[in-house]
């Protein structure tokens, strides 16, 4: 819940020119109010827009709410669904998460499912019964062929906003745990072509840590996305490193 149009503007803007030339894939969500200004700017360029939310429902007396059919005609390719603060603070669950999944892809909205542990489950034990069961229920009733449509973000909750990062290799045995469910409960083709991003204060210091290890395909950024300069470092790793 950050920048007003004016903000959204300005920060593209600046950011647009930095990153329209690298080969990575680069999607910005913005709030629902700067959507349609971010398109405007970003139309016509390789880089796509996303928003933080989605309902289940394409219309109807669910107040305040805003449907796939909206998001689409906004400009937008890509949702995030079942972000942990959606969980955290509005009592969003694996089976809430299911449904928003399939009406995004229903209407062509390719979702990004967030999955992860707290500190508790994971001091716990508990990481891998998490994310099997945030995958089982979040993506029941899926085909294989749509699940290739499908961004999973491994998102370890205590590691989000908090200056904590899981480890390369923390973060990389989750991803190669998911990819592993995804081959046992689907196929190989599905393991390998689905992308399996991370999120938890993801900064241009860690990226390249990160993005050397094998299971990881991207990331989701959150604090670090707010100023050009620092997301186009993290944007650009590849191009540092070179």
């Amino acid at each position: 819940m950050n920048m007003t149009i004016a903000d959204a503007r300005k920060t593209v803007n600046s950011l647009l020119p930095l990153v329209s030339g690298n080969e990575v894939e680069v999607v910005l969500v913005p709030p629902f109010t700067a959507l349609y200004a971010v398109h405007d700017i970003i139309r016509g360029t390789k880089v796509k827009l996303g928003a933080q939310d989605v309902f289940w429902e394409e219309s109807g007396a669910y107040t305040g709410e805003i449907s796939p059919p909206m998001l689409v005609d906004a400009g937008c390719s890509y949702v995030i669904v079942g972000h942990s603060e959606r969980r955290g603070y509005f009592g969003e669950t694996n089976i809430s998460v299911n449904r928003k999944v399939a009406a995004s892809l229903k209407n062509n909205l390719c979702p990004i499912l967030c999955i992860g542990e707290t500190l508790q489950e994971k001091e716990e034990g508990k990481t891998l019964d998490i994310l099997e069961n945030g995958l089982l229920e979040g993506l029941k009733d899926l085909k294989a062929d749509q699940l290739r449509e499908i961004v999973i973000a491994y998102e370890p909750i205590w590691a989000i906003g908090t200056g904590k990062t899981a480890t390369p290799e923390q973060a990389n045995e989750s991803h190669l745990f998911i990819r592993g469910w995804m081959k046992n409960s689907f196929d190989r083709e599905t393991s390998e072509l689905i992308r399996i991003i991370y999120g938890g204060s993801v900064t241009s210091e860690n990226i390249d840590r990160l993005m050397a290890q094998p299971e990881i395909d991207g990331a989701l950024i959150g604090g670090a996305s707010l100023k050009a300069d620092s997301f186009v470092k993290i944007v650009n790793y590849r191009i540092r490193k070179e």
